[in-house]
Order: C-alpha cells, then structure tokens, then sequence
C-alpha cells in the first residue's frame, strides 16, 4: 500500500513539473504580446484596456515559429485579437539609429547587396510560439 502510495505521489509531481515553463536560454526573453495574425505574420496592436500593457509598439511585425498543431490553431483565429507568448532574440527590439521625434529614427540604411530592399520580411522578428490566449476585440481592417 505505501509503494502504491509513493508510486501516485510520484507521478504527481512528474505532472506538475512538465505544466511549468520551460527555462528561457540565456541569448532569448520571453515575451507576451496582442495581435493580429495572418498566416505566420503576426501583428502587434493596442493592448485591450484590462490587459496589461506590452512593451512592443504597436504595428511592429514577427514571424512565427513553432509546433504546426500550435501555429494551425492561431491561424484559426484570424481576424480576432490574441495574445501571444515565445521566445526572441536578446536585443531584437532594439531600434537603431537616432530618435528625431514623433517616433521617428534615423539610421543607417542596408548596404545595396544585402537584399533587404528587395524582400519585405528581412527586417521581421521570429517568435518561437510556445503558447497564446484570445483577447476581446477585432483586428483593424487594413
């Protein structure tokens, strides 16, 4: 009777310690963000009033990653306002060059054989999706 009852006090908390997150490697944040997806693109917006307030500016774009199950249930909420959690790269958000005002930054541009002129999703962000929730509230119409 007490090996049964090691045994389920056992499994228990196997259960408990797979439902925690997963530690965040040194080089990524963790980040929980509002938006709008549409395919693997994924807009920020406004955060509703009762959620808390995202460090991310409105209009910034990432590109998705992640298990094809979790990024097929995203997809499926197109249209409505999520939120998003996963990891980035330390130092992504960073915006470079001189702020003008009116959130307006001047920097230096890509050199002419970068490519980056040509292809709209260089300068995109890749969030590795662990998990998301939906919010209240529609996307803005384009």
């Amino acid at each position: 009777m007490k090996a049964l009852a090691i045994v389920a006090l056992v499994a228990g908390l196997a259960g408990t310690a797979s439902t925690q997150e997963k530690p965040v490697p040194k080089d990524s944040i963790r980040i929980s963000i509002p938006g709008c997806s549409k395919g693997v693109v994924f807009t920020v917006v406004e955060s509703p009033e009762h959620e808390s307030r995202s460090s991310v500016a409105p209009g910034r774009r990432f590109r998705l990653a992640g298990p094809k199950k979790l990024l097929e249930e995203i997809k499926a909420w197109e249209g409505a306002v999520i939120e998003v959690t996963g990891l980035i790269r330390k130092g992504q958000l960073d915006e470079r060059g001189v702020a003008v005002g009116g959130g307006v930054r001047i920097g230096p541009g890509p050199s002419p054989m970068s490519g980056a002129g040509r292809n709209p999703n260089f300068n995109q962000i890749v969030l590795d999706v662990e998990g998301w929730r939906g919010l209240t509230g529609a996307c803005p119409s384009r």
